[in-house]
C-alpha cells in the first residue's frame, strides 16, 4: 500500500485525500514535520542556489518513503524542480495537485483593486507526463 509524502504549502484538503485514494490508490498520508513546513513556506528568494537549502526534506524523505511511494511537491519552483528529481531518482512518484481557478475582481471607492482566487483541487499529475 502506497503513502502520499506531502511537500506542500497548503492544506490538504478532503477532495486532495479522496481522489490521492482513488486514482492514486494511496491508503495514507504523510505531512512534513512542523520545523520542515516553515522552512518550505519561507524559502528565501535570495538564496543563489537551493540544493544545500533542501537538503533536510531530502534526509526526510529518504528516511521514511519505499520505492513506489508518492510525493506531492508544491511551492517555489526550483524546489519543485530539484526535489522531483530527486524523487523520481529514488524510484518514488512525484505528483502536483492541478487546480480549477476562479478570480473575482472587486474594484473599491479609492481605486485600488481586490482581488481573490479560489481554488479547486482537480486531479494529480505526476511530474514529467
Amino acid at each position: 500500500m502506497a503513502t502520499l509524502f506531502l511537500i506542500f504549502n497548503h492544506q490538504f484538503s478532503s477532495e486532495h485525500e479522496a481522489d490521492a485514494h482513488l486514482s492514486l490508490g494511496v491508503t495514507k498520508s504523510a505531512p512534513l514535520p512542523t520545523q520542515l513546513q516553515e522552512l518550505w513556506r519561507s524559502i528565501p528568494p535570495i538564496l543563489p542556489a537551493l540544493q544545500n537549502y533542501l537538503g533536510p526534506f531530502r534526509s526526510w524523505t529518504a528516511s521514511l518513503v519505499a520505492e513506489g511511494d508518492y510525493v506531492l511537491i508544491q511551492g517555489d519552483f526550483g524546489a519543485c524542480y530539484l526535489l522531483a528529481r530527486f524523487a523520481l531518482n529514488q524510484g518514488l512518484i512525484p505528483v502536483y495537485s492541478t487546480t480549477q481557478r476562479e478570480a473575482e475582481e472587486e474594484v473599491l471607492p479609492d481605486g485600488t483593486v481586490r482581488l481573490i482566487h479560489l481554488f479547486g483541487h482537480q486531479i494529480f499529475r505526476r511530474y514529467g507526463e
